[in-house]
């Protein structure tokens, strides 16, 4: 059967089965060895530009093929010659017979394969930041919407005094906003490597240009300005410094780090549904248990943020053993490393965006959880209320006391609900702050500021962060499952 053959063979599910088709294409043969082919018509307007003998003839059979791949030639001509830059050079020269002798002239392998990867880091990064600012963009909606709705605070997952459901997605705003943050500082960073030759010392182009020292110069800032690049790296060796890959996936392992503790939160909360995922009507959440509506996307986040972080390690190892100018022990680790770690933030973006546009939230079960543990909380504000209707602190604290260790026995005991408040209310001591209670236990009297947190945070840091992206904000994200 046609096709057949490649469920014959391992695909990466990154590419099979989650990834947007435009960072696979970011990262596929077709763009990157057309990249190489335009690296070598810039280079080759550059040097013309500069004086070299080179012809508009020339330059023109060269963007007449750019994309013109004989894929099969190339490969066959990688098994003769084993050495993937000058297969795609003969590959190239083959379609173009006049430009044969000028194609690649004066370069190293590193200037197509570096500059390639540098951009399509840019152009990676370019994919991801819109993604990442419509994620924001919907959880701070969600932030405003439910920014004065009391919840249950959790320290040590366990009950603490109360904050708001928006507050609590103002936590995970607030990473993300570094994380914005740290992405497009990533991206603004990143330099050209340029023209620089086979140790980094530009002696080749020195010589094609017999010693003219500003033009060896030029032909660097022209080739750099016809890749979109405003810079290059002034001192490369063979290789721009790896350490440049560690500052690009570090960002996006960081970014990995956010989402497995945003998605985590999550999931403890479809436990104790309070906020689930969306599901659709026809999902199934077991095959065994009919009832249950795992959150399987935040899971899916969580599962590929741990293989994100875990790829942080592959570009600190490969900068520390960077000999001298440059060893190719790099390349095959870059191969995997590079792609992956965008890709891997790809998808979780979007996963992300789709959990963030149908979080679901069930307040009359937040407030039950309340009403479970705010009697336990409200316990100091009704000495005080006590104390100022005439009471005795050391008193009053000792009565409460002995009634919340009844009330958790019942609670922890016995299964039962907490009556704290029912003890409260028929011992006469408290009769004078009887018609005070209902006040001292409304939940909006123990969320503090948040409300105002929430406004003022979304107002001075969200959404300006957000002002460039607009154009950008409407795609929905529909998920493959």
């Amino acid at each position: 059967m046609e096709g057949a053959d490649e469920f014959m063979k391992y695909r990466s599910p990154l590419v099979s089965r989650y990834a947007s088709k435009e960072m696979a294409y970011n990262f596929s043969d077709r763009k990157k060895f057309t990249t190489w082919r335009k690296l070598w018509i810039y280079l080759a307007k550059a040097e013309k530009a500069l004086g070299l003998p080179i012809t508009d003839a020339q330059i023109q059979e060269m963007e007449s093929h750019e994309a013109n791949i004989d894929f099969a030639m190339a490969a066959e001509e990688e098994r003769k010659l084993r050495h993937d830059v000058m297969a795609h050079v003969h590959t190239f020269a083959h379609c173009c017979p006049t430009a044969a002798p000028i194609i690649h002239l004066g370069a190293t392998s590193c200037y197509v394969g570096d500059n390639t990867d540098l951009i399509m880091l840019r152009d990676g990064f370019d994919i991801l930041l819109p993604k990442l600012a419509r994620v924001i963009d919907r959880l701070a909606n969600f932030a405003e919407k439910y920014a004065d709705l009391p919840t249950l605070g959790f320290t040590h997952y366990q009950p603490a005094q109360l904050t708001t459901v928006g507050k609590r997605a103002c936590l995970w705003l607030q990473d993300l906003t570094m994380d914005m943050r740290n992405l497009q500082r990533a991206r603004d960073d990143l330099r050209f490597r340029g023209v620089k030759g086979t140790t980094g010392t530009q002696a080749s182009f020195l010589q094609l240009f017999q010693g003219d020292h500003e033009k060896v110069e030029e032909l660097d800032r022209m080739v750099t300005e016809m890749a979109g690049f405003k810079k290059a790296y002034l001192v490369t060796g063979q290789t721009y410094s790896r350490k440049v890959d560690i500052d690009c996936l570090s960002s996006l392992a960081s970014l990995g780090a956010t989402v497995h503790k945003i998605c985590t939160d999550i999931r403890l909360l479809a436990n104790l549904k309070e906020i689930e995922e969306p599901f659709e009507k026809e999902q199934i959440g077991s095959s065994a248990m009919p009832y249950k509506r795992n959150p399987m996307r935040a899971e899916r986040c969580c599962s590929l943020a741990r293989h994100l972080v875990a790829l942080m390690a592959d570009p600190l190892q490969t900068a520390a053993v960077q000999w001298l100018e440059r060893t190719l022990d790099d390349s095959a680790n870059r191969r995997i490393s590079l792609p992956e770690s965008f890709l891997t933030a790809d998808i979780i973006l979007s996963t992300l965006q789709n959990i963030t546009e149908g979080l679901v939230v069930y307040p009359k079960v937040i407030e039950r959880h309340i009403r479970h543990e705010l009697p336990f909380m409200a316990t100091e504000n009704i000495i005080m209320a006590m104390v100022k209707a005439g009471g005795n602190r050391q008193d009053c604290h000792e009565k409460i006391r002995v009634l919340s260790q009844e009330a958790a026995a019942v609670v922890k005991q016995e299964g039962g609900d907490n009556d704290l408040l029912k003890r409260v209310q028929k011992d006469p001591y408290f009769a004078p702050i009887l018609g005070q209670l209902d006040a001292i236990l409304d939940p909006k009297t123990f969320i503090g500021r948040a409300p105002q947190q929430v406004t003022r945070f979304l107002s001075e840091e969200v959404r300006p962060l957000l002002e460039p992206y607009k154009a950008k904000m409407d795609v929905k994200i529909e998920l493959e499952l």
